[in-house]
C-alpha cells in the first residue's frame, strides 16, 4: 500500500512538473497559432455581424420585393439544385439564430412557463 501511496505521489510530481515547465511554452503555441485566425474572424465579425443601417433599408425592401415578384411569376421554379439548396440553408441557419437567440432571451433551453387558471378535474 504504502509502495503505491508512493507511485501515486511520484506520478503527481512529475505530471506538475510537466506542466508548470511545459505550460507557458504550450499557452505562447496556442497563442501564436490562434492569433492569425482570431484577427481574420474579427474583421469578417465586423463586416458581416452588424445590424443594418438606415441606408440598407431600400437594399432590403427591394430584396424582398423581388422575391415577391417571383412567386407571384413562378420564377422560383426555374431555380437551380444548387441555387435551391443555397436558399434552404439560409432558411435553416435563419430559424436556427431565432431559436438560439430564443433560448439565450429565456435563459433557459426549456421552453416559457406558461401559468393557467385551468383546473384538472379529479375523477377519482
Amino acid at each position: 500500500m504504502a509502495k503505491a501511496l508512493q507511485k501515486m505521489v511520484g506520478m503527481g510530481q512529475r505530471l506538475g512538473t510537466t506542466v508548470v515547465t511545459q505550460g507557458p511554452k504550450v499557452a505562447g503555441d496556442a497563442m501564436q497559432w490562434s492569433k492569425p485566425r482570431l484577427s481574420k474572424f474579427w474583421y469578417y465579425a465586423r463586416v458581416e455581424l452588424t445590424p443594418p443601417s438606415p441606408a440598407d433599408i431600400p437594399a432590403i425592401q427591394k430584396g424582398f420585393s423581388n422575391i415577391v415578384a417571383s412567386a407571384r411569376t413562378g420564377k422560383w421554379k426555374q431555380l437551380t439544385t444548387k441555387e435551391a439548396w443555397l436558399n434552404t440553408l439560409v432558411c435553416v441557419e435563419v430559424a436556427f439564430w431565432f431559436f438560439i437567440g430564443e433560448q439565450i432571451g429565456r435563459r433557459s433551453i426549456i421552453g416559457y412557463n406558461v401559468k393557467s387558471d385551468f383546473e384538472e378535474p379529479v375523477y377519482i
